[in-house]
């Protein structure tokens, strides 16, 4: 099967259609029914789903990435340059581990959330243009103005919702909502 025959595309599709790809292999279940399964898969709620494509914009809620690994994935996904909507409750990020992907990938940062200091402090350097929001309505808005067609908006945390929403789930409807309302 090709990796273009996937219906899931990227880096973290990949590895996860291999490790599912294990088990019916095990059972020897033909070949032909396993990629008709993994054709059809489809993201799951608030995970790289595709909200909308406005002006040739794409926006994508990531909205269940709370930790590094995840961004890292979903970073690593997207091939457009990404204008990235991260923050949150921290949980002692090393973004160092992401910094390579930000400077190869982002060409701007729209933090949410109550204290982004350590998003600052990690990425000020990459002198990627980097600005504060407080509401998701706000944060949409403000990517979608500096956001060219072919661009991505990508809600990708990094961090626990807990400063701004009960839970990933409300701040991911929060991110459609405000994304439909453009």
């Amino acid at each position: 099967m090709t990796l273009e025959a996937l219906a899931k595309q990227g880096h973290p599709s990949v590895y996860d259609s291999l490790a599912a790809s294990i088990g019916p292999k095990i059972r020897e279940i033909r070949k032909e029914f396993i990629k008709e399964s993994f054709s059809g898969f489809q993201y799951v709620d608030h995970r790289l789903e595709s909200v909308a494509i406005i002006h040739g914009i794409e926006f994508i809620n990531d909205s269940k990435s709370s930790n590094l690994n995840a961004t890292w994935f979903a970073l690593e996904t997207i091939s457009k340059p990404i204008v990235w909507i991260v923050g949150g409750v921290e949980r002692d990020n090393d973004y160092g581990i992401i910094r390579n992907l930000v400077r190869c990938h982002v060409k701007a940062i729209i933090c949410l959330g109550l204290d982004n200091h350590r998003i600052h402090e990690a990425f000020d350097e990459l002198k990627i243009p980097m600005t504060d929001r407080i509401t998701m309505e706000d944060a949409v808005q403000t990517a979608y103005s500096i956001s060219s067609k072919g661009d991505t908006v990508l809600l990708s945390p990094a961090c626990a919702s807990f400063d701004l929403f009960k839970n990933y789930e409300e701040r991911g409807f929060a991110f459609r909502n405000a994304v439909k309302n453009l």
